[in-house]
């Protein structure tokens, strides 16, 4: 089963093609593009946010306000399966889903998303009755605080691995603008505290900036599973830390073969190089295991910020990506973190020569799934065995999806354009609270 995504905040009118929901393709020797054909599933949807598919194939969606709607395949039927109460102020609203592994059996669903009454999220599990959400049936599993008084990034997304663990995917909820001049926001002046990532993602002891992993127990209930980046006692940072150094990763995906977890990093907005480091990058990241990604002091390929004083301006030496230190007055955590980790594809606004199939234009990194080729199957329509071992990342900023070629031990190897005479997104933009940094 495939797990796909949809670009935030914008209202579609044809949204769904079957690249991104029902994307098949007849086998053939030769492998030929045109034998992709497109399938508008659904059109008029309103800011959809993210979207599962069960067993049977219907497919579960939700939209930033709180709807949450059932699409059927063959008929493009689409019915309202419930509403929740959600707060959309800044960034937030109803911001992931997704279907528990039994879910033919259990019809449990995991939501995630803003009370109103409450400065952050709520990562809750519902029983679906009947195609309806059974709004008694909730099991508040995990809850994190956010600040709520400047935006931005609260990402959203959640997605379970091949052994039951459940990855949340959470934004570094600082302000990204103004004195930061488009580089790391690392403001530790007074009552400046939204300003300073190492507040959220550089703290080892902070929910946000992160990607958190769990195991949802049958009580509605959550364990710590082996493996995670601190250990179960809290003793250096929260045990529900898998990844930290995110700045706002927007969408997650696992690869249910190997169990890796791979996420687009939405960077920051620098044009170019400067005094206080490198321009902005988008970032697809590979985690085989639990680790520091490095926001705010390195972003792409380990490229360092300098430590700015934002009361002079002095811009410091930047850190050792091999032994990073949150010395920031708002960090309530380690100071001593684990080593930063590379991006695995990196690009900036304009074209770059390390990866030229991603072109150049806005940045909104998105990670979808991997593809395995089965050569003995009752499927009538999959993809050519060209696209084995393939990770699927998208940019609807660009209107494209880029195929990532993964060698056996999911190595990269390529990256290209897939179908690049195809338009993936017709879209009718209003405005929209998500910024663009």
């Amino acid at each position: 089963m495939l797990k796909k995504h949809l670009h935030p905040a914008i209202r579609f009118h044809a949204v769904l093609f079957s690249v991104v929901a029902s994307i098949s393709a007849a086998y053939s020797a030769d492998f030929d593009p045109i034998r992709f054909e497109p399938t508008t599933i659904a059109v008029d949807l309103i800011r959809p946010m993210e979207m599962d598919i069960a067993p049977d194939g219907q497919i579960f969606l939700i939209e930033l306000a709180g709807e949450i709607k059932l699409i059927d395949p063959e008929t493009r039927e689409v019915s309202s399966v419930g509403k929740l109460d959600v707060t959309t102020e800044q960034e937030n609203g109803l911001i992931g889903l997704a279907l528990d592994p039994h879910f033919e059996k259990n019809q449990w669903i995991y939501l995630q998303y803003s009370p109103p009454g409450f400065k952050g999220q709520h990562v809750s599990r519902f029983k679906i009755r009947k195609n309806k959400l059974d709004m008694a049936s909730e099991k508040v599993l995990f809850k994190y605080e956010e600040q709520r008084l400047q935006c931005c990034h609260h990402a959203g997304s959640l997605e379970f691995g091949p052994n039951g663990c459940l990855f949340i995917g959470t934004g570094d909820n600082t302000n990204p603008f103004n004195d930061s001049q488009g580089y790391a926001p690392i403001d530790q002046r007074k009552d400046r505290e939204p300003w300073d990532a190492q507040r959220t993602s550089g703290n080892t002891r902070n929910y946000n900036g992160k990607i958190l992993r769990i195991r949802p127990e049958p009580d509605g209930t959550y364990s710590i599973p082996e493996g995670n980046l601190f250990p179960a006692d809290g003793s250096i940072g929260h045990p529900e830390i898998y990844v930290m150094g995110c700045r706002n990763p927007w969408r997650i995906n696992v690869d249910q073969k190997t169990g890796y977890l791979y996420w687009g990093d939405v960077g920051p907005d620098a044009g170019t190089d400067g005094p206080r480091g490198p321009r902005g990058y988008d970032e697809v990241n590979q985690a085989r295991v639990a680790g520091n990604f490095g926001w705010p002091y390195f972003i792409g390929d380990n490229y360092a910020y300098g430590i700015v004083d934002f009361e002079t301006g002095k811009v410091a030496p930047p850190l050792d990506p091999a032994t990073p230190m949150n010395r920031s007055v708002n960090n309530t955590g380690a100071t001593n973190l684990p080593p930063a980790m590379p991006a695995m594809i990196y690009y900036p606004g304009v074209p770059t020569n390390k990866f030229p199939a991603v072109a150049n234009g806005g940045r909104t990194a998105c990670a979808g799934p991997v593809y395995y080729y089965q050569e003995h199957t009752s499927a009538n329509r999959r993809f050519p065995k060209e696209y084995d071992r393939t990770l699927f990342a998208f940019e609807w900023s660009r209107s494209m999806i880029y195929a990532v070629h993964l060698d056996a031990d999911s190595n990269l190897e390529e990256v290209e354009r897939f179908l690049p005479n195809t338009k993936f997104c017709l879209l009718y933009t209003s405005p929209s609270p998500r910024d663009r940094g």
